[in-house]
């Protein structure tokens, strides 16, 4: 267990950069099981998803090897069969994304349920029923036991625009050899990035970026592969409300401008100054003004990005509504803030109200989850007085070294383990 104190209250400056994502970092570690041979892998988030994720990959025989700082060789050369019946698959929501390329490879899979944040309601059937249509045979009972013979049907339809079972089903279908097509599925920046991942590695993709592709395995995959990892689009989010909610001139490098539009509309919206070039945004003060929020699948705005624009509510002038429809405790983190002074009202599992501007007061707050890990650390900062942030490593699940790259800016902040 870890703790962060916050001396809140102080403008920042300076220019941080967003690491590696999250969210496409995961499905690409999983996809290492279907290869055989050494995988380079530069700009990885070091973060405590991406180590436990790691840790798994040697208990099936892989071998990392971390070349310098973020980039990450990994030899497949000795993988094997295993159970997974570990700590690791415990912790981590998305070690779901093994099923697929275990099922695929060994015919078989044995692994605990998987773990994460608990921000609602988050089942797997849509991973189950897809795998199950392909031609897998799975049960649950407090784990799940798969096996595998021959692809059963060429066309699978997603009774849910799920990202984790897009990406488990792509993985899947990487060593099937016969087109396979994948209808109503995600179309998130992590899709393509695992997209983009396999297609190196001699998988055939056709459509990627929609919500129908073609897939065509390859069982004589690449035996050696080079990949960079994009940045992270959510924490460019974040790293953008922390700089208007605290009324600082930031620099924030990794800037992916065709994934961020929903980003963009709503940081209008809500008056964020800011300034563009190539590769960053500098966000400049300026008086923060409400509006509505509503979270949507992608290209919409995203459920990851809404409790940093929660906390940058407070600091508006007027009502924000907040409507996230995908997860039924998202507004976790807006309990924490009302105790902070947040003028707030959750009107059901989906809504909330946040009146503003409103000033914070430090308190001791929890991290329940990663983004409302990092909603009450960006609150601690504009907050006057001692904020403490209780079960800190939550936030280490999804951000890299986060005092470290603060401080560099100015930020009052220190950890206690």
């Amino acid at each position: 267990m870890s703790k962060l104190v916050i001396e809140g209250g102080k403008k920042l400056s300076g220019q941080i950069a967003t690491a590696g994502d999250k969210n496409s970092i995961l499905p690409i570690l999983a996809a290492l099981i279907l290869t055989n041979g050494v995988i380079v892998l530069e700009n990885v988030p070091l973060i405590a998803d991406v180590f436990n994720l790691i840790k798994i990959l040697e208990k099936l025989g892989a071998r990392a090897e971390w070349l310098r700082k973020n980039t990450l060789k990994v030899d497949t050369t000795k993988i094997h069969y295993e159970k997974l019946f570990t700590e690791e698959i415990k912790k981590l929501r998305g070690s779901i994304l093994l099923l697929g390329g275990l099922l695929t490879r060994f015919k078989k899979a044995e692994l605990d349920l998987p773990g994460g944040d608990i921000i609602g309601a988050r089942p797997i059937d849509t991973h189950i029923q897809a795998l199950e249509d392909l031609g897998a045979e799975i049960e649950i009972n407090h784990k799940i036991i798969g096996r595998f013979e021959k692809i059963k049907n060429e066309t699978i339809i997603l009774k849910e625009v799920s990202v984790t079972a897009t990406e488990n089903i792509m993985i899947f279908c990487g060593l099937i050899e016969k087109e396979v097509n994948l209808r109503l599925i995600a179309t998130e920046p992590s899709v393509q990035a695992l997209g983009e991942f396999l297609q190196k590695l001699g998988v055939k993709i056709k459509g990627l970026g929609t919500n129908f592709i073609t897939i065509k395995g390859n069982r004589h995959l690449k035996r050696f592969v080079r990949f960079k990892i994009p940045s992270d689009l959510t924490e460019f989010a974040t790293f953008a409300c922390l700089a208007a909610a605290t009324k600082s001139k930031i620099e924030i490098i990794g800037l992916r401008k065709e994934f961020l539009d929903s980003f963009f509309l709503v940081a209008k919206e809500m008056n964020i100054k800011f300034s563009l070039n190539r590769q960053s945004l500098t966000v400049l003060p300026t008086q923060i003004k409400s509006t509505k929020i509503q979270t949507g699948l992608y290209p919409k705005f995203l459920s990851d990005m809404q409790p940093p624009f929660g906390v940058l509510a407070t600091q508006a002038q007027g009502v924000t509504l907040i409507h996230d429809w995908l997860y039924e405790n998202r507004f976790g983190y807006l309990q924490e803030l009302i105790c902070m002074g947040a003028n707030t009202e959750i009107l059901d599992p989906h809504r909330a109200l946040i009146i503003g501007p409103t000033p914070l007061i430090g308190k001791n707050v929890r991290s329940l989850d990663i983004r409302a890990g990092i909603a009450v650390l960006i609150a601690g900062l504009i907050a006057e007085g001692t904020t403490i942030i209780d079960e800190a490593e939550k936030i280490d699940r999804g951000y890299e070294k986060i005092e470290i790259r603060l401080k560099k800016l100015g930020a009052r902040i220190e950890r206690i383990n």
